[in-house]
């Protein structure tokens, strides 16, 4: 199950971070957040987690590092999108790939426990 949401998350977040470079959507969305001159840099970020992600199937120390990166992102997401007074609709993709994330880390940190 963690290979599946690791390639998931890791897809999307590159996605993303392409996005946050060429989408006219994305420049809007990021001015609409009051973030407008972060946006190639959490672009950055969600390229690197999204590799992290990817890379991390085969080394559970970058998935660590990533997961846990994306999930403060998204749990930073999260709090912007209520700031701004977004919907629940509007906010669920962030929660989403917040849980993913979280239920990633957890995952791999409770197995090291073992």
């Amino acid at each position: 199950m963690r290979v599946v949401l690791s390639f998931f998350s890791g897809i999307s977040f590159i996605f993303f971070g392409l996005a946050c470079f060429y989408s006219s959507l994305f420049v809007n969305e990021f001015y609409r957040y009051g973030l407008s001159e972060y946006r190639t840099t959490v672009g950055f970020f969600q390229l690197l987690g999204g590799i992290g992600s990817i890379l991390g199937v085969f080394d559970k120390r970058i998935l660590t590092i990533s997961s846990l990166g994306l999930s403060l992102m998204m749990l930073l997401g999260v709090g912007v999108r209520l700031k701004i007074n977004d919907t629940f609709i509007q906010t669920l993709p962030a929660l989403t790939y917040l849980m993913i994330n979280t239920i990633i880390f957890i995952d791999i940190v409770n197995k090291a426990k073992k």
